[in-house]
């Protein structure tokens, strides 16, 4: 499970449509702001991509997010996710976007020592 954090506009679908490509999916990506979710399926998993910035309450999206974290053939992909928090698991990649100038970017993450493996060899 990986969340992303930064403001609008702050690259987080950009980042999302990076891991597809590297998963070696050749399904479009873009912004599910609308749609909230969408499904890019990669060679070995599928990525279920969410976008919860325009839910005021998490209703039933919470229940269908809840679902595929239990799926270990999914990445589950979460922007907005501060409404659902209750529902996000503990272990999970947190990166924050920030901007660093017109076109530059800082991603920091945070995550438990488990999940260490997953950014082993990234400067």
């Amino acid at each position: 499970m990986i969340e992303l954090v930064s403001d609008l506009g702050g690259g987080k679908t950009t980042f999302t449509r990076g891991l597809v490509h590297g998963a070696k999916s050749v399904d479009a990506v873009s912004s599910p702001s609308f749609t909230i979710s969408k499904v890019y399926q990669a060679q070995h998993f599928d990525i279920h991509h969410f976008d919860l910035y325009r839910l005021s309450e998490p209703g039933i999206i919470a229940d269908e997010l809840a679902e595929v974290l239990g799926d270990p053939h999914v990445v589950t992909v979460v922007e907005w996710g501060a409404i659902v928090r209750h529902v996000l698991p503990e272990r999970r990649l947190t990166i924050t976007i920030e901007p660093t100038s017109e076109n530059g970017r800082r991603l920091s993450c945070r995550y438990p020592e488990s999940l260490a493996y997953l950014l082993k060899g990234v400067a």
